[in-house]
């Protein structure tokens, strides 16, 4: 069966662990290049790229992904590796479960940045490539949570009703350059920042990261005319998850 990801090349937020290690590993077995941007925590971005360097190409890019000046270096680094890019994906994101009265400016901030910010900053800085690519591709990951809203996560809701609101009227707006912008909404998944904030929990009935991984694969692989806008993932129970 042809490999359709074969030497396409692919940006990654969040490739420290969970979604983006998950999706990271299925690409580099596609023998898709990968630029893993940003994270704080420099010994799991490594231990991915370390991961996918037996497939495929990788660099990595270590940084504050909320700074304009280092997504915009980050890009122009991946095309001078790379020369082109062909798929953003934007996993990077935190989340937040607070009492709405005690949500601090300084935390509205930091969550709206990355939440959102950095979504739009990197989009904008891989527009210009992403024009030339014949299998431009942009997924953001959103929530359960920008369909929903749940106690004690006001602002993480809002920022993630706000991610899937940009990826609509983006999607909209680029359609015709043949670019395909699509928002994944996961409902719990079982990541290192469930598995800290959420240590009651042991993974059951929850959704693997792997299987947005294989849900991205499904989406880069298929560019008909029938366009998928959104995905949204519930848990088995689909109850409520709150992190």
């Amino acid at each position: 069966m042809e490999n359709l990801l074969a030497d396409k090349i692919a940006v990654i937020t969040g490739a420290g662990g969970g979604i983006g290690r998950a999706t990271a590993e299925m690409l580099a077995k596609k023998q898709v290049k990968l630029a893993l941007l940003g994270g704080n925590n420099l010994a799991n971005l490594q231990e991915t790229c370390d991961l996918v360097r037996q497939h495929t190409e990788c660099i990595m890019l270590p940084g504050d992904l909320t700074q304009e000046d280092f997504i915009k270096e980050s890009i122009n680094k991946v095309i001078e590796v790379f020369n082109n890019i062909d798929v953003v994906i934007n996993n990077a994101g935190v989340a937040q479960s607070t009492p709405f009265e005690e949500i601090t400016l300084q935390e509205f901030d930091k969550i709206m940045a990355i939440n959102l910010k950095v979504p739009f900053m990197l989009t904008q800085a891989a527009l210009p490539y992403l024009k030339k690519s014949d299998a431009a591709t942009i997924i953001n990951i959103a929530s359960v949570v920008s369909h929903a809203g749940y106690p004690l996560q006001s602002i993480y809701t809002a920022s993630k009703h706000a991610l899937l609101g940009m990826t609509k009227s983006l999607a909209a707006e680029l359609y015709k350059e043949n670019i395909r912008i699509h928002a994944i909404s996961p409902g719990g998944v079982y990541t290192n920042m469930v598995k800290i904030s959420r240590p009651d929990l042991t993974g059951e009935g929850m959704i693997q990261p792997e299987e947005v991984a294989e849900i991205i694969e499904f989406l880069l692989t298929h560019r008909g005319n029938a366009v998928i806008d959104e995905i949204l993932l519930h848990r088995v129970n689909k109850q409520p998850f709150l992190v």
